[in-house]
């Protein structure tokens, strides 16, 4: 009897070439061999040819998720930060500046001007209980004797300083000014979440950070700021990389700093990827219209499931060495599985960081709920910020919006849910015989990896199952959509489900269109 016909699944080649455009969620990988323990997988990978994370998480350069407080704790992370570039070029290469004078994942922006003398402080409660409030503050305030440490300090060594002279506080400092101040507490929560490694350091041991650039002239101008900030890496951002205006600016990038590694895209098909290829990219950003508040497949027609498009543009950048980056569609640890194990070097993050508390922008309570904004940078809100060049609609007179705005629920810091995040990344590459990436990339090419698609039944099945047993996912996964429309706005709710008591919200406007309609007597719109 044929040994054939007891093969179990498909390889990739075959699942990916018969013309389907596959998600995440559309694909499922079946079990292989375990024979080494959950702690022996290594995730150390490439963000771009130079430039190597230990774990395979960048967050993305939107308004929304990526300014200097979680750039800074991403490189604490061992991954990477991708600095937005909806802001002028000066203040985006301050926060470039900024993460790389940080040797700790804080970020207190204390004000005075630069080589100015660090003589004392007022704690709040102290202020709080003083009678008079006219008082002049040298009067009242602590004094700074012993208080300041170099900027070069860690938690831990901070940490000792405080408990060595008994301070509540103290000061980080370089060349005489004052970067950080650093409260006891803030030290003390930082070291109840998961130890940190040692982070993506550069060789002058300062935070590795990148940031976004358009393709416009205006663009080269930008650029020398941010080389001359320190940046280690640019991503060239555009929701369609394949044009002639990013293959010229590719092409500047590498003639003029030809040492920094400059990334690419976005991108989705074979003939994209090797354009940007051929033109000196260093790295390759996946996805166009997977993100979970993108609305560039409906609104323009254009794009690709985001499983199809990580597995055909890692197939072709694998030949030449660059990296992949998968932009777009994570929702959960299963889908960073997915993007790494289908050729990916590192997963781009937008939704999955929002409303963490490095994230930009404050905190409001709507519905009762503690949450913070999130939009898309194809969104009309983002692009009157300067977003739309992203869109090449810069000229254009009339703007029309590829993403939406909205807002997402207290997740926490990420120094504590990342770690637990790729904890269970590491159990999924164990369950499929890989103990690091390459590992997985090979068992994949040489086909002892097999997959199968999963039916729209067997999607609901596995969200069934969220909606009992896993209530501890809603507060990575929900997602307030406020969708855009010609004539105004109308704000709703996706997703808000009651099922034996316990509320679940789901990741995406599919899973939520998916849910309507199975369960539409539970979901309150």
């Amino acid at each position: 009897m044929s040994a054939s016909i007891f093969e179990d699944g498909f390889s990739s080649d075959r699942l990916f070439n018969q013309g389907y455009s596959y998600t995440y969620d559309d694909v499922i990988f079946l079990p292989h061999y375990i024979d080494f323990p959950t702690d022996s997988v290594h995730l150390a990978s490439n963000l771009s040819r130079r430039i190597p994370l230990s774990i395979p998480c960048v967050s993305s350069p939107m308004d929304t998720v990526t300014e200097s407080h979680m750039a800074i704790s991403m490189a604490a992370l061992g991954g990477i930060g991708i600095i937005h570039s909806n802001l002028t070029s000066s203040e985006q290469a301050h926060m470039v500046r900024s993460v790389k004078s940080r040797r700790v994942p804080l970020l207190s922006n204390p004000s005075g001007s630069p080589n100015s003398k660090l003589l004392g402080y007022v704690a709040g409660k102290d202020w709080v209980k003083l009678g008079d409030k006219e008082v002049k503050i040298y009067d009242y305030m602590v004094n700074c004797t012993d208080f300041t440490v170099p900027w070069s300090y860690d938690l831990g060594a901070i940490g000792e300083y405080m408990e060595e002279k008994k301070r509540d506080l103290v000061a980080t400092v370089r060349e005489n000014e004052v970067v950080d101040v650093v409260a006891k507490e803030q030290v003390e929560r930082i070291k109840g979440y998961p130890k940190l490694g040692v982070g993506t350091v550069g060789p002058d041991g300062t935070w590795r950070v990148g940031a976004a650039i358009g393709t416009r002239e205006s663009d080269k101008e930008r650029l020398e700021e941010l080389v001359k900030a320190g940046v280690d890496v640019v991503v060239l951002d555009s929701s369609q990389g394949n044009s002639i205006y990013q293959i010229e600016m590719i092409k500047y990038v590498k003639k003029m700093y030809s040492n920094l590694d400059v990334v690419g895209g976005n991108v989705v098909t074979v003939s994209q990827a090797q354009n940007l290829i051929q033109a000196g990219v260093d790295g390759l950003r996946v996805g166009m219209g997977s993100g979970s508040i993108c609305t560039t497949q409906e609104v323009c027609a254009v794009g690709r499931g985001q499983a199809t498009a990580v597995y055909k543009v890692a197939s072709i950048a694998s030949q030449s060495g660059v990296p992949v980056i998968a932009d777009g569609g994570i929702s959960n640890s299963g889908h960073i599985v997915k993007a790494l194990v289908l050729g990916a070097s590192t997963v781009m993050m937008g939704s999955f960081l929002a409303g963490s508390t490095e994230a930009p922008g404050v905190f409001v309570y709507q519905n009762g709920r503690r949450v913070k904004k999130y939009r898309g940078m194809g969104s009309l809100e983002a692009m009157t910020k300067g977003s739309d060049q992203r869109y090449l609609g810069d000229t254009a007179k009339l703007k029309i919006a590829q993403g939406v705005v909205g807002a997402v629920a207290d997740k926490g810091s990420v120094l504590k849910f990342i770690p637990y995040t790729m904890q269970a990344v590491k159990q999924g590459f164990q369950d499929l015989g890989a103990s690091s990436l390459q590992s997985a990339h090979d068992l994949l090419k040489s086909s002892v990896l097999r997959l199968e698609v999963r039916t729209g039944a067997a999607q609901v099945e596995d969200l069934s199952d969220l909606l009992v047993s896993t209530p501890i996912l809603s507060h990575v996964l929900d997602t307030q959509f406020k969708v855009e429309i010609s004539s105004g706005e109308v704000s709703i709710l996706l997703g808000k489900v009651c099922r034996t008591s316990v509320w679940v919200y789901v990741p995406s406007l599919s899973a939520a269109t998916v849910l309507m309609g199975l369960f539409s007597s539970m979901i309150e719109l």
